[in-house]
């Protein structure tokens, strides 16, 4: 439910540390938006610490949260690519702290950089691959299942994402859920 990548994190840390190739860090606190859906922007961020939702807004204001992004994981790549304004919305779900790298050392270091390369195309290759299987998982099995599954993932599941958020990532109304919640709970007691 959360995707991470600790490996890229681990590469980046390094990096960072040896200095002078643009990477900075920047903190960000929960509920600010790093990023706005359809805005230009010229950074590609990866996450040091904490947790984000990366969602779209509808013209009628409703929101699909596609998923959380959590250590290691980098957000505004696709960008760099397509040379298009952002799609979606990036927002700290917790306190967030990313690395930050500007479109041109982030493009000097795919040129330069093997390790770095190979590490950009794997992490793009496993959010195309995740995407597909959850989506055919939540439209082909109830809103207790999905519910359970995450559970088992991410058993602090409520605890650190707000219900709102859970809906919106299932695609359900918040009343579908907390139904669905009372349900488990009473199931679970009995």
């Amino acid at each position: 439910m959360i995707r991470t990548n600790p490996e890229l994190l681990t590469y980046i840390n390094e990096l960072y540390n040896k200095k002078n190739n643009g990477i900075t860090e920047e903190k960000h606190n929960p509920k600010q938006r790093v990023i706005e859906q359809n805005k230009r922007y010229n950074w590609v961020y990866i996450i040091k610490k904490g947790i984000t939702k990366c969602y779209l807004s509808d013209e009628n204001g409703k929101d699909f949260i596609q998923e959380f992004l959590g250590e290691g994981m980098e957000f505004g790549e696709i960008e760099v690519f397509s040379g298009n304004p952002s799609f979606c919305c990036i927002e700290a779900i917790t306190e967030l702290v990313v690395y930050k790298i500007s479109y041109i050392d982030f493009n000097t270091l795919l040129e330069n950089d093997k390790k770095f390369n190979r590490l950009v195309i794997k992490a793009m290759a496993a959010k195309i691959s995740y995407k597909a299987p959850r989506h055919s998982y939540q439209q082909s099995y109830p809103i207790e299942d999905n519910i359970l599954r995450l559970q088992q993932l991410f058993p602090e599941l409520t605890e650190v994402i707000s219900k709102s958020d859970i809906a919106n990532y299932l695609g359900v109304t918040l009343r579908s859920l907390n139904r669905t919640l009372n349900q488990l709970k009473h199931r679970n007691e009995n």
